[in-house]
């Protein structure tokens, strides 16, 4: 199915799949396996069953399934699975708005809105770009680990700025925010680095969150309280600021 098209009239064919297990968490995988062995070979089933079954859950966390990312110019493809926790105008990060000698020119400080995606340990963490085009900047801050369902986690925590801009002159900014328990930021992608809408370009391991930073004059096309599918939801539409209510229910 990865590479396959796949269209709203029926094109393609489609079925359920065991998810992959990212690279990155293979290493986790095999020690929390080796833990989980040792402790069943010297203290039996009742410290290997509880053992084995955190390696898995271990495993879970790294998945990485197939998606289906639409190709639409107008769309805003969600960087991130998780919950819509803050919708709101901000002015863009501050270090984008400053020139920092690479050529790259520095985004506007107008406020734009901003889409914050909290993810659980329960998500997927591998994160996606919101739009086609070449990476232009990739800043990465240290900082602290509060909860990311809080606002000042954006100024505050551990983060990592990635600035794409399409070939028309459209950018997007989105930040990948460290959490309470997350403690590594890992980017699969670098300045200059040329990468389809809906690409894999890095994860936050063990829980975080993704604020994504829309063009001026478009709103959000989720909700506060939406539970997302990165790589898949459509944020927004270029130039669209309807508003759209929803009812929990």
């Amino acid at each position: 199915m990865p590479g396959d098209i796949l269209d709203n009239q029926g094109r393609g064919e489609a079925s359920w799949q065991w998810p992959s297990i990212h690279p990155e968490g293979r290493k986790f995988g095999a020690i929390a396996g080796v833990i989980a062995l040792i402790g069943w070979i010297l203290l039996g089933p009742w410290v290997g069953w509880p053992l084995a079954v955190l390696t898995l859950c271990v495993l879970a966390f790294f998945r990485d399934p197939v998606r289906v990312t639409p190709q639409d110019e107008r769309a805003i493809i969600a960087p991130a699975d998780g919950l819509v926790t803050l919708i709101g105008k901000v002015a863009p990060p501050r270090e984008l708005t400053v020139d920092d000698g690479t050529g790259s020119a520095p985004m506007a400080s107008e406020p734009v809105t901003r889409i914050s995606i909290f993810m659980s340990v329960f998500d997927v963490h591998i994160n996606r770009t919101p739009i086609a085009g070449t990476v232009k900047r990739v800043i990465y801050i240290p900082g602290k680990f509060v909860n990311a369902d809080l606002d000042k986690a954006s100024e505050e925590n551990e983060r990592q700025h990635i600035l794409v801009e399409r070939s028309d002159g459209l950018r997007i900014c989105f930040t990948q925010i460290a959490g309470l328990v997350a403690r590594r930021i890992v980017p699969f992608v670098k300045p200059g680095d040329i990468i389809a809408c809906g690409q894999r370009i890095g994860l936050i391991r063990f829980g975080s969150r993704v604020d994504v930073y829309l063009p001026a004059g478009t709103e959000p096309k989720v909700l506060m309280g939406q539970k997302i599918i990165a790589g898949e939801t459509v944020l927004a539409q270029l130039a669209s600021s309807s508003v759209i209510e929803g009812i929990a229910q």
